[in-house]
């Protein structure tokens, strides 16, 4: 019964407000308003300010769990990411990467025209961030596309490196060797 109440009393709010929005939208004069509706209007606009307010809490709230979650899963002790960039590319367009890690594939990606020209206008793409324990390692890189001559082209790049305790990033930089008209395909750590 107390639901069925506070329906009849929050279509009858509404009804006021509109009633109120109208007649003022059309220059119209305000009857006499009864000290309840002015009640009920005060109450909707302060469940509007609260709704309002409990959604900003909400999304700060989702912000701090998703930092959170970041935190968690990807400590900064054991992180380890690798990016793409390139430099130039006349002489390789990118189809996609292989990445492999201790033998294990962890990542392939495929790109889009539209994220080749944002790498070729100094763009940088995060291609797999995943966790590490100190010790030695190796990275495997393999890239698809085409070469020199609109030529199906695949290479490989290595780099073995020790992780220690900290972040660990790796750059996948593709750049041209004009001196051999040839892609040239670097892994270097960054610092």
């Amino acid at each position: 019964m107390k639901m069925g109440v506070m329906k009849l009393v929050l279509q009858k709010a509404r009804f006021v407000l509109v009633a109120l929005v109208a007649a003022c939208t059309l220059g119209a004069s305000v009857p006499a308003i009864s000290d309840d509706a002015v009640v009920m209007a005060g109450s909707m606009a302060s469940l509007d300010e609260q709704t309002q307010s409990l959604k900003k809490a909400v999304l700060d709230l989702n912000r701090e769990l998703f930092v959170l979650e970041e935190e968690l899963l990807y400590p900064a002790n054991t992180q380890v990411a690798v990016f793409v960039s390139m430099d130039v590319g006349e002489y390789f367009g990118l189809d996609s990467i292989e990445l492999t890690l201790d033998g294990k594939d962890v990542s392939s990606y495929l790109y889009t025209e539209r994220e080749v020209d944002a790498l070729h206008r100094g763009g940088v793409h995060q291609l797999y961030r995943g966790n590490l324990k100190v010790g030695e390692h190796e990275l495997v890189a393999v890239f698809t596309g085409a070469g020199p001559h609109d030529r199906d082209y695949r290479r490989g790049a290595t780099l073995s490196f020790d992780k220690a305790i900290g972040a660990k990033f790796v750059e996948l930089r593709i750049s041209d060797k004009a001196a051999k008209l040839q892609p040239e395909f670097v892994v270097r750590e960054w610092d």
